[in-house]
């Protein structure tokens, strides 16, 4: 059942225009958080919401500012953005307590905060941005893009991802959708071998002269 909050259409349309306009003035700031990511991450959150019965509007709210902490500071978690997404919901014309809600659920769903019993608001944000995660082209299009946003090295990376997300593929909540898990675990599994092939190869110093090469 779709279940939908109080906001209205010009709020919501309100929030998503700030959004892409910042989006948009950062886009050389923002290579792998950018409009590509957000608008890909909302999309998917929508549908998420749809078929878990959560509030679907504020389920698409979230998943558009779930991600501006990385313009207040780059390799940042999710809460470093919470005055800025208030500040954001707040001049769409968010009431207070649904802003507080959304920003509740952009922390729940965080991959390095989550876990098995967050809520199905978070579930939908969760597993929409994980599939972004997860995708086949994204360590292949995506991944050098990340590097540059957040200034941070291939080894600091691999090790985020494979310490940030193998335990929760190991202990089965990876996705919470039953039909991403069906659709997409294989994506999953296959992306978390290659982040820990990059860090067993890592410790090669060969590879390692290799990267210094290159770089």
């Amino acid at each position: 059942m779709r279940v939908r909050n109080a906001l209205s259409t010009e709020v919501m349309t309100g929030v998503e225009r700030r959004v892409w306009e910042l989006c948009t003035r950062l886009a050389p700031q923002l290579q792998f958080h950018g409009w590509h990511h957000v608008s890909f991450v909302r999309d998917k959150s929508v549908h998420f919401a749809e078929r878990n019965g959560s509030d679907v509007d504020v389920v698409h709210v979230a998943a558009l500012v779930h991600d501006v902490n990385y313009v207040v500071r780059r390799n940042s978690p999710a809460a470093e953005g919470s005055d800025l997404r208030m500040r954001i919901l707040a001049d769409a014309g968010v009431d207070a307590a649904t802003s507080d809600w959304i920003d509740r659920i952009v922390d729940e769903a965080e991959m390095r905060n989550r876990h098995r019993d967050i809520s199905p608001e978070a579930q939908a944000l969760s597993d929409a941005d994980t599939l972004f995660k997860a995708l086949p082209v994204t360590p292949v299009v995506l991944a050098h893009k990340y590097l540059l946003e957040n200034g941070i090295t291939l080894r600091e990376l691999a090790h985020k991802i494979v310490g940030e997300q193998q335990d929760k593929q190991d202990d089965g909540y990876y996705f919470y959708d039953p039909e991403a898990a069906a659709t997409y675990s294989r994506w999953a599994t296959a992306n978390l071998e290659l982040w820990q092939c990059i860090v067993e190869s890592l410790d090669d110093p060969c590879v390692t002269d290799l990267l210094a090469a290159v770089s």
